[in-house]
């Protein structure tokens, strides 16, 4: 798998030449082969049968897309049909499986589920970060997926965004420093990277979501879209520096594939974006590996399905992610090439970049994985590192009275919040399904079990409502959002529900001390709650490994996690240009996490 790293050779003004055997395969291919190794269904939607049959270059299971009995050697197997259907092809090229294995290979049970990118970006650990990739990567190749969408590279500026999660944080220089520490991480294991969404997702405005075609499907899944898939509106110095950076250095550690953009610039969709997929990306910078499409992402370029097809192909697009139809689009390529809408040269660059990828990660290989490997997925070293993780992304935001960590006085503790025993909103979305949901959804440990383990010395008392007739020196109360993803988790108001609020107003009456613990995909309006408790944790979305918080709130690791993002105070800090013309002062800065020392 060390071959994967020589294709950063390929990414920049000292590109190597194609291998030869690239060059040979690409001569024996007809038009079909070529156009089928563009194509990439999800595989709820094709038969591996017609894998073989159109030559198809690449499978996905989309968010819930598992086997019906979701564990690891299910995984394996269902991979694997796709798998040799592609080596039964008439020249035995085979697939390229790819997931969204963004906090971990979160779609499998009993995975490792890592804490979501923002949480990362609080520990300011590339070390760690690299780590989870490449920790992400073992348990991957485990179920024979070889390729991951992500890291998300957006430098988010308007927590509305359902997204903000997926990023590092809201500072440039941060994201490329950990999306960097990723692609590392996980090439550097043998998993393609595919860094997104190119480009300048995370700048977009707030109420500038447009689609063409995809009106039902919003209304199927919430409806919620006002920013997620919108418009970003700055100039282009503005967009390179803030948003084209963090990609520069990630291209730098040889990022095999990256992923188009569901967002616009400038009024422009980035899935038809010739200057920016062919002129910048691939020209000005050098770019080796190849383009696919976000989730029918074409389609939103006209209300014409051929249009969509010749128009994103011809600004870059080298694989099309068409979930559900697969032959329409083979048929649509087919038509343009015979009309001489799309070049059959275009079509060639295409299939020799996929190749490309193909040869670098050993795919031509057989027997990638072993039969063992599917049993280390979600074994001990890897929940570990969750473990170190969780721990150094908590962010301290406040400690009065020296309320954490818990000290050995303190003989009761009243534990409250639906969230402090519930492991879906500890995980949050991209969880075993797009959205994630509530409730026992994955193996691992929340807060409540872990601190009872930990504190086994000590009575805690738990009810979800913070419902008690006894007094205590310390409550904890556990809040948070509820499970989401992408477009459906755009909101215009993020502060702190009235049910937490008032969860946290009884415990408050019932304790000499309260701590504060807050699970969220993003920073919440906490104005209301900020005077009742004495300490206060943003926890983020930890994952799978509670035990992490367990371990600061006692003592055993001192607090070091600092903010990715200004708190903000009010929602009219949003989004963040605003806030800094206007001269607005957050809650808590950027950079912000008080420490403890270990008892």
């Amino acid at each position: 798998m060390s071959e994967v790293r020589k294709f950063r050779n390929v990414n920049g003004a000292n590109a190597e030449k194609t291998p030869q055997s690239v060059e040979m395969l690409l001569a024996q291919m007809t038009l079909a082969e070529k156009i089928g190794q563009m194509t990439q269904p999800e595989k709820n939607s094709v038969p591996p049968e017609d894998v073989a049959q159109y030559a198809l270059g690449s499978v996905l299971s989309g968010g819930g897309g598992n086997p019906s009995l979701n564990n690891p050697q299910n995984w394996s197997e269902m991979t694997q049909a796709f798998i040799d259907a592609g080596h039964e092809s008439r020249l035995g090229i085979p697939v390229i499986y790819g997931a969204d294995c963004v906090h971990g290979h979160n779609n499998v049970y009993g995975a490792t589920v890592f804490p979501h990118n923002i949480g990362l970006g609080a520990t300011r650990d590339a070390d760690l970060v690299e780590r989870i990739g490449a920790a992400t990567a073992r348990e991957m190749i485990a179920t024979n997926v070889f390729w991951n969408f992500s890291p998300c590279l957006a430098v988010p500026q308007d927590y509305r965004w359902g997204r903000t999660f997926e990023g590092f944080g809201g500072d440039t220089a941060l994201v490329s420093e950990l999306g960097a520490a990723y692609v590392r991480g996980l090439q550097g294991a043998g998993v393609a990277a595919c860094i997104k969404h190119y480009v300048g997702d995370g700048g977009a405005e707030w109420d500038t979501h447009r689609s063409v075609s995809w009106a039902t499907f919003w209304e199927d899944n919430g409806g919620a879209w006002k920013i997620d898939h919108g418009d970003v509106n700055v100039d282009e110095p503005t967009f390179r520096a803030v948003h084209l950076a963090p990609y520069l250095a990630a291209l730098a550690e040889g990022a095999l594939t990256v992923m188009a953009s569901f967002s616009s610039w400038r009024g422009l969709k980035m899935h038809g974006h010739r200057y920016l997929l062919t002129d910048v990306l691939k020209n000005e910078l050098g770019f080796g590996g190849f383009i696919v499409t976000d989730w029918m992402g074409i389609n939103q370029l006209s209300p014409d399905w051929y249009t969509c097809v010749v128009q994103s192909i011809n600004a870059g697009v080298d694989m099309v992610m068409v979930p559900f139809d697969y032959k329409s689009f083979i048929a649509a390529v087919t038509e343009a090439v015979t009309r001489g809408d799309i070049r059959m040269s275009r079509i060639d660059d295409a299939v020799r970049r996929i190749l490309t990828v193909k040869q670098m990660l050993g795919l031509f290989e057989t027997d990638l994985g072993t039969p063992e490997m599917v049993s280390s997925v979600g074994g001990a070293d890897h929940r570990s590192l969750a473990r170190e993780a969780v721990r150094k992304s908590a962010v301290l935001l406040k400690n009065e009275l020296a309320t954490l960590p818990i000290t050995a006085e303190t003989e009761t503790i009243l534990l409250a919040g639906a969230a402090a025993d519930d492991m879906g909103m500890q995980c949050g979305g991209w969880t075993l399904n797009w959205q994630g949901e509530k409730g026992a959804t994955v193996p691992g440990t929340t807060l409540r079990m872990a601190l009872t383990a930990r504190l086994a010395d000590k009575m805690i008392l738990y009810d979800a409502t913070g419902t008690f007739s006894v007094q205590a020196r310390l409550g904890i109360v556990v809040v948070g959002e509820q499970p989401y993803a992408e477009g459906c988790g755009d909101v215009d108001d993020l502060t702190l529900s009235a049910a937490d609020l008032e969860v946290i107003q009884r415990v408050r009456a019932q304790c000499d001390k309260l701590a504060l613990i807050i699970y969220s995909g993003r920073p919440l309006i906490i104005n209301d709650a900020l005077p009742l408790c004495d300490a206060i944790v943003a926890a983020w979305l930890p994952g799978s490994e509670g035990a992490g918080l367990a371990d600061v709130l006692s003592g055993d690791h001192p607090f070091t996690g600092k903010l990715p993002h200004d708190w903000i105070a009010s929602m009219d800090q949003l989004p963040q240009a605003a806030r800094k013309d206007a001269g607005l002062v957050p809650l808590f800065p950027y950079g912000h996490g008080l420490t403890t020392g270990a008892l």
